[in-house]
């Protein structure tokens, strides 16, 4: 039962987050004048503060890489330095709100596709009429959302 708050709760405020860093990064950006600056920025910062909870918590590892994971488990990096990079690139000049409405659209598309064919291992949920209702709901949800621009 705790999960059922602690869980939604933890991701809300992860979620809440996103935007607020975006805003933030890409403020950084304009006023460094340079958004692969901001990003790094933003890298660094994360790592002294992911390092620190990582050695605070469990300490030192004895080996980064394993040999019995596959290769594309060490991927993410790459993703969330093109999201970073390119929301503190676009959201100047396209909009907060726009650049991460269009994330959130994203988003819905891939965990339907992850959730519902169980990749990389996770949890597989198969894109039932009642969640495809709700998808399609939410994509008209972004795209009503979505302020358009010339």
């Amino acid at each position: 039962m705790q999960n059922a708050i602690i869980y939604p709760s933890l991701m809300l405020v992860a979620g809440i987050g996103i935007p607020v860093m975006a805003t933030l990064n890409s403020g950084l950006g304009v006023k460094l004048g340079s958004s692969a600056l901001a990003t790094t920025v933003l890298f660094f910062v994360g790592l002294v503060i992911s390092a620190a909870y990582l050695l605070k918590t469990e300490g030192l590892p004895s080996e980064i890489i394993h040999r019995g994971i596959s290769w594309y488990f060490y991927l993410g990096g790459i993703l969330v330095a093109f999201y970073i990079l390119s929301v503190t690139w676009v959201s100047p000049k396209y909009g907060v709100g726009n650049a991460v409405s269009f994330v959130l659209l994203g988003q819905l598309l891939a965990i339907s596709v992850i959730d519902h064919f169980g990749l990389f291992g996770a949890q597989q949920s198969s894109l039932d009429t009642k969640r495809l209702i709700g998808l399609t709901m939410m994509v008209f949800g972004v795209l009503l959302v979505v302020k358009r621009t010339n």
